[in-house]
């Protein structure tokens, strides 16, 4: 018993010594603690960029007729998950050093094409698919309407003009209305790139984007890319879109 107490105490003294010369408090029956301590700030870099799959907030039937079940269930699936996938394995692979969305897309133009695409791609979905919602909206209203009514002379003429860019995007790409520093423009990319990209040619805060490559709409409209764009205005919840709108 004597023995034991003199270890315990020979034991404590020490750590408490040890907290003292390196300026760490430290229970004296918390050795553990006094480890994690140490070794606390050894690996202190920001952690790698890691894009991650948002879950839908509806069930893949739940935008019919305007855009059919199994569409969603593929775009989401295969080809969402694969840019996923596929931008992860880059930022891995190419030790990409950026820490954030923001600043991975503020130097897209410094990416090697299978990390621009595919992060163009990860952020492109997850911002399209929580666009949509399962019942009709009556649209925009409130600031960001009035902003429209302003901006394109009303409602009717801004879906004009923004049909207008998605269904005239020749090949694969995008559709967007952004927000330019309180004002608001429409534009549309390539293939996956975005208004975020520090070499767009029309940048800003998107608002509203729509997905114009086939895989988003052929298994049910073919190449009536203007009918599936027509459909799609039935499905838009304005009140995410009116969520991102800040002057």
């Amino acid at each position: 018993m004597e023995t034991n107490t003199r270890r315990n105490f020979i034991k404590n003294t020490l750590t408490a010594s040890l907290a003292v010369a390196i300026g760490t408090p430290v229970l004296l029956d918390g050795g553990a603690a006094l480890a994690a301590d140490l070794t606390e700030g050894k690996n202190s870099s920001p952690a790698a960029l890691k894009f991650t799959q948002a879950p839908l907030k509806y069930a893949y039937n739940a935008l019919e007729p305007n855009i059919d079940a199994l569409t969603m269930e593929i775009h989401y699936t295969k080809h969402h998950a694969a840019y996923i996938k596929n931008v992860n394995d880059a930022i891995a692979a190419e030790n990409i050093p950026y820490a954030t969305e923001k600043e991975f897309f503020s130097n897209a133009s410094k990416l090697s094409a299978k990390a621009r695409n595919n992060g163009g791609g990860a952020w492109n979905h997850n911002f399209f698919f929580d666009t949509l919602k399962g019942s009709t909206s009556a649209g925009p209203q409130g600031r960001l309407k009035e902003a429209i009514d302003k901006t394109f002379g009303s409602f009717d003429k801004f879906k004009e003009q923004f049909s207008t860019a998605a269904a005239s995007r020749f090949g694969s790409g995008w559709a967007w209305l952004v927000n330019d520093n309180g004002t608001l423009k429409i534009t549309s990319t390539a293939n996956q790139d975005n208004p975020l990209f520090d070499n767009a040619e029309v940048k800003g805060v998107p608002l509203l984007g729509l997905d114009v490559w086939e895989h988003a709409y052929y298994l049910k409209y073919q190449n009536k890319r203007a009918d599936y764009i027509a459909g799609w205005w039935n499905v838009v919840d304005w009140d995410v879109v009116a969520g991102r709108y800040k002057k």
